[in-house]
């Protein structure tokens, strides 16, 4: 199971542990009457207040706010929050149990471009299972509302080096994003980018492996 040299797993959270429905996402906020969402809600993009939404630049309250401004009616917190939150599906049972079973022979870390509304979700509805909580799966969490900084600045990646005192060369990188990688890469770090849906386990012996 053990891959050569590495000792260390930053892995990503959206689209690589939890499967996403952006299309569902944009129906929703569409229902809200929201203007020009499919231009705003880009699955690695994001711009205007989304963007400033992931790097903590505003607060929860300030972007329900611009939400509400621009749909130019009353719309309750819970109606935003369903809307939003509605982008995330779920964790397959699979993957948590992979995480649990990495955790064994590697430092597990989570580095996620994210906001305070989905990953209280997630934390809520996502991780939980068995006994185990979000907690459990990794040894230090780094997400990027509370960074003030996101993926794919090289300066969110070289903020998780100081903390943790790991060695790029000791380190693989899952992100299903190829500009984070390549970010990652130019550190020196080992990358592998998922495709959308993948049973990435195979990196580790696949999930029918006894080792696993």
């Amino acid at each position: 199971m053990k891959r050569k040299g590495i000792k260390n797993l930053i892995i990503d959270f959206g689209g690589v542990l939890i499967d996403l429905d952006r299309r569902r996402c944009i129906e929703h906020f569409q229902k809200l009457e929201l203007p020009d969402v499919e231009v705003v809600l880009d699955l690695y993009h994001q711009q205007d207040f989304f963007q400033k939404y992931e790097k903590g630049l505003i607060t929860s309250a300030e972007f329900r706010n611009v939400i509400r401004e621009k749909i130019g009616k009353p719309v309750t917190d819970a109606q935003i929050d369903k809307a939003w939150n509605s982008f995330l599906v779920s964790i397959p049972a699979y993957k948590l149990d992979l995480l649990l079973k990495l955790r064994k022979d590697y430092v597990v870390y989570l580095l996620s471009n994210t906001n305070d509304i989905h990953w209280q979700w997630a934390c809520r509805h996502a991780f939980p299972y068995k006994a185990f909580r979000v907690e459990d799966y990794f040894e230090q969490i780094f997400l990027s509302y509370e960074m003030n900084m996101a993926k794919p600045d090289a300066d969110i990646f070289q903020t998780v080096l100081s903390k943790t005192g790991i060695a790029t060369q000791e380190t693989l990188f899952i992100d299903d994003s190829e500009d984070n990688c390549r970010t990652a890469e130019a550190l020196g770090i080992s990358t592998y980018t998922p495709k959308a849906g993948e049973d990435w386990s195979h990196l580790f012996g696949g999930r029918n492996n006894p080792l696993l």
